[in-house]
């Protein structure tokens, strides 16, 4: 019975240390691993506490695929840590059912926190021609056309949720840049962020905060999207958020039921007089039009659709506590 007891003590204060114990990457050979995804590899399937891994600076060519819960990815420096592959995503599907590998960094786990680091998918940026590939899973010609502005995802979350991202800059071309996707119970916090990209860009699905960032549009007909109709509490939020693009930028667009709340944003002066607005879609809308402003102002004349429409005392209540509740303290 004692020699039982020691061991499962054993056991639980080694899983403690494990836990605690901040897990060295560095491409020279000068930590515990150099890939990033070895580091992944290592850890338990599980833990009921963080574990950290410090990713020392440099350039990492890796698609990452994230299956282990409570993992804190710790870059030592925003500009200088830099997870990067190249991925079309209507070539990754010609061959794969689903999109469980279609970005540089693929979640399917929660609590994942992402601190310092810049992922790229940097298949827009390399794009050199056209060209038509077989594609055995098209339904109709089998064959596709891959060009540069087409899905490129930096980040893709599915069959998660508890996703955090602090002082993180998101890169790719065109559209998806930064998809959280988990309509029924997704949670995502993005502060300190730069993102960037073509359509949709930034397109959360449930429930999603976003503080502090700037965006990026290099094409597309909007910057960021939302999918809220997994729940009518659902709802992506935006304070003290910065807008800037290519001439004639479109800020945001939704197909799905969405909720949108800008809150003190800045827009560029050479953003489209354009709202955001629904897509002409078959999807059954059933909360009807709710997108949401409260100072925001472009430096130039501010356009009447981003007027106040909801109340100062609304307005000073919209906190991160607002948006998940008792669920999830991000901030904390």
């Amino acid at each position: 019975m004692k020699k039982a007891l020691f061991i499962l003590i054993t056991v639980v204060l080694t899983q403690l240390l494990f836990a605690q114990k901040k897990i060295i990457v560095d491409p020279n050979g000068s930590g515990d691993f150099k890939t990033i995804q070895e580091a992944i590899n290592s850890l338990s399937d599980s833990s009921k506490t963080p574990r950290t891994i410090r990713i020392r600076k440099g350039v990492y060519k890796e698609k990452l695929f994230i299956e282990k819960s409570n993992i804190v990815f710790e870059g030592e420096d925003k500009e200088k840590t830099i997870i990067t592959a190249a991925i079309a995503r209507d070539e990754w599907r010609c061959e794969h059912k689903d999109d469980w590998g279609v970005a540089t960094m693929n979640v399917r786990a929660n609590d994942i926190t992402l601190l310092n680091l810049t992922i790229v998918n940097s298949f827009g940026f390399d794009f050199k021609e056209e060209k038509v590939i077989d594609c055995p899973l098209d339904s109709v010609n089998k064959q596709k056309k891959i060009g540069k502005d087409g899905h490129q995802m930096a980040l893709r979350a599915m069959s998660c949720t508890r996703l955090k991202a602090v002082n993180c800059h998101f890169r790719s071309l065109a559209g998806d840049t930064v998809s959280p996707w988990e309509t029924e119970n997704g949670m995502w916090y993005f502060k300190d962020c730069v993102m960037e990209g073509g359509v949709d860009f930034y397109c959360p699905r449930g429930w999603a905060w976003a503080e502090n960032c700037e965006f990026i549009a290099h094409g597309g007909p909007a910057a960021i999207w939302h999918d809220g109709s997994g729940n009518q509490d659902s709802k992506t939020v935006l304070v003290n958020c910065s807008f800037k693009g290519y001439d004639g930028f479109m800020l945001g667009r939704y197909h799905r039921d969405a909720q949108f709340y800008l809150i003190n944003c800045l827009f560029a002066d050479n953003m489209k007089d354009s709202a955001i607005y629904r897509v002409p879609t078959n999807n059954v809308i059933q909360w009807g039009h709710r997108v949401y402003y409260y100072n925001c102002h472009r430096k130039a004349r501010d356009y009447k659709w981003f007027a106040d429409n909801i109340k100062k005392e609304l307005a000073n209540k919209i906190n991160v506590a607002w948006v998940f509740g008792n669920r999830w303290k991000p901030a904390e």
